[in-house]
């Protein structure tokens, strides 16, 4: 998308982000100076720049708990797995899903199916988000202005509701239309054939998670794959501009500006950098910074620096790398995952195809970010990762994923489907007590729920899962 289209879209949707947004059972006020109706266009302006700034913050969140980053404080929440309060995330996921319901009642009421079928497709997305941090979570009662204390929907059947809106929106989107989307949809400027692309790739997503469920079909994971990403150009991404840059990008200049954030993981360098595994990987200095040294050195979760100054003896996020420029994408979803979806789906099956797929999953990452094609084929080649065939294991597997999802939220739902069992992925210091020794499940539900709609809300513990991760 032009830049300058990006800044008007954005300019002319301002007075609308609290237009609809507000209106669900998690704002009770109404503002007579606020505008009451928001047309479809600026509704889906709204609701695919704040999808992807969901994406930023659930990754945000769970960051330290897959140890990607790590805390330069000691016995930080984040890295002990204590009980957080994401009122703030939770609260965020439903104005997307209101503006969402209401844009699908518009499209609906309007024939603009395309746009039901974008809608349709970004409620799946926000609302399996929703489900994956805290499982049961209110949503047939949430959108219909009746009470303000919703009753809660059972998981596993509102993950039948994820793959039904998919469906829907998969049907409306290869139907004729009255309005076509345009440079109002900051993820593919309307093009309907990447939407098409994106619904299947989100299908094979949620699919995956349900591997330890009678539910699961191996077969029908890769039935939404053919049918998914074929390239990196069909990513699904929001690419930021100058006056307001990537949520990422603001993570690094604030810790830069000594405003502590984005610090790197032991583990994620260990990753990398030849010790856990012989291959150095070359993404590492595409992806994280060096001390002042020209080292990479991470941060022991739950430990924090210790001796270490503020500044230079630590690996951190820094600005101007794939991730992490001012206008840099916030990814959605990638061909490279797609690629390790359909290398574990067909692992155990057809070995062939899985190898094929984990390789090009690597490779598409590789070359999304920018890898010299020397360096590249040197990591390909090495024999630690083109093992072949033959000896392929899911643990190959969802290391690499785990690489090439670097930031991404999706990781933590990999995470508890491994049973966080990456290979030297060791418990933080000063780990939360009430845990027992074991890894966190789930999200707490929030402080504003808990207050708000506390006879609704169930018992829960961070230990119990959600009902695909049994």
């Amino acid at each position: 998308m032009k830049i300058n289209n990006k800044i008007l879209a954005m300019v002319g949707t301002t007075v609308l982000l609290s237009a609809s947004s507000c209106d669900s059972y998690l704002d009770v006020n109404t503002n007579p100076n606020n505008p009451t109706d928001a047309p479809i266009s600026g509704l889906m302006t709204n609701i695919t720049y704040q999808t992807s700034l969901n994406v930023y913050r659930e990754g945000s969140a769970v960051a330290n708990y897959v140890q990607y980053l790590a805390s330069p404080n000691p016995g930080s929440g984040s890295d002990t797995m204590d009980p957080l309060n994401f009122s703030s995330l939770w609260f965020n996921l439903y104005n997307v899903m209101t503006d969402l319901n209401e844009l699908t009642i518009k499209a609906e009421e309007s024939g603009a199916n395309h746009y039901l079928g974008a809608g349709q497709v970004l409620m799946a997305f926000n609302l399996g988000m929703t489900v994956d941090l805290f499982g049961d979570v209110p949503f047939s009662e949430s959108f219909n202005f009746t009470t303000v204390t919703p009753a809660y929907d059972n998981d596993e059947q509102l993950y039948g509701q994820v793959f039904s809106l998919l469906d829907q929106g998969i049907a409306n989107l290869e139907s004729e239309t009255t309005a076509s989307i345009g440079a109002d949809d900051f993820i593919y400027e309307g093009d309907v054939d990447n939407w098409l692309k994106f619904a299947y790739t989100l299908k094979a997503r949620y699919m995956i998670h349900t591997k330890g469920t009678g539910s699961y079909s191996a077969s029908e994971v890769l039935d939404a794959v053919s049918k998914g990403f074929t390239s990196n150009d069909q990513n699904a991404q929001v690419e930021f501009f100058e006056q307001d840059f990537n949520p990422w990008a603001s993570v690094a200049i604030n810790n830069a500006n000594l405003l502590l954030g984005g610090w790197i993981s032991e583990q994620f360098i260990q990753a990398l950098d030849g010790t856990s595994y012989p291959a150095v990987d070359p993404r590492l200095p595409l992806l994280v910074g060096t001390t002042d040294e020209g080292e990479f050195v991470g941060t022991v979760n739950g430990a924090g620096r210790g001796n270490a100054p503020e500044q230079g003896a630590r690996s951190t996020l820094v600005e101007g790398q794939y991730l992490t420029s001012r206008q840099s994408p916030v990814l959605i979803a990638t061909y490279s995952e797609l690629k390790f979806i359909e290398a574990e789906a067909a692992l155990g099956t057809d070995q062939d195809r899985a190898y094929a797929a984990y390789m090009d999953g690597i490779e598409a990452n590789m070359d999304m970010l920018s890898v010299d094609d020397e360096s590249k084929n040197a990591y390909l080649t090495d024999p630690s990762v083109a093992v072949g065939a033959a000896n392929l294991t899911i643990d190959l597997i969802f290391k690499e994923k785990y690489v090439a999802n670097f930031l991404h939220p999706e990781t933590w739902n990999d995470a508890r489907r491994f049973d966080y069992a990456y290979k030297d992925f060791t418990q933080p210091a000063n780990m939360n007590p009430d845990l027992g020794g074991e890894y966190i499940r789930r999200f707490a539900y929030p402080d504003s729920e808990q207050s708000r709609n506390g006879a609704n809300v169930p018992e829960v513990t961070l230990l119990d899962r959600i009902w695909w991760d049994q």
